[in-house]
């Protein structure tokens, strides 16, 4: 049975200090995060509706292998991106697994001022 995912924006933007603006030339919705994309909401070649997220290596390689609505990034860094095919049935739970994961790699990414100014709260390390 196919999942509906009508939750998926409002779960991103509900990330801390998620924004979202459309790219015209891509023709995508993009979640971004102090300047840097965590997602991407579009299509791919064959017109499959798609959510692009960045993982740990190992976990993305671990999720292709178990869902095969999960390949490599459409357009993207095959090791570290992943694109969910979202008229298959990738559990809403992983999903939103997903969706953290790539948030808190590209907050991580920023420098720690940067973290601080977006998120309001103390740094460490």
């Amino acid at each position: 049975m196919k999942q509906t995912y009508e939750w998926l924006d409002a779960y991103c933007l509900g990330r801390p200090a998620a924004e979202k603006d459309y790219k015209e030339e891509w023709g995508v919705d993009r979640y971004q995060v102090g300047g840097k994309m965590f997602g991407m909401l579009g299509h791919d070649n064959e017109g499959r509706h798609i959510l692009t997220l960045k993982c740990e290596p190992s976990f993305g390689q671990h999720l292709r292998a178990t869902y095969p609505e999960i390949r490599p990034g459409y357009y993207m860094n095959k090791e570290h991106w992943n694109s969910v095919d979202l008229d298959g049935q990738v559990p809403s739970e992983v999903l939103r697994q997903m969706i953290d994961m790539s948030h808190e790699l590209i907050v991580s990414s920023l420098s720690k001022k940067k973290q601080r100014e977006l998120l309001g709260e103390e740094v460490t390390s």
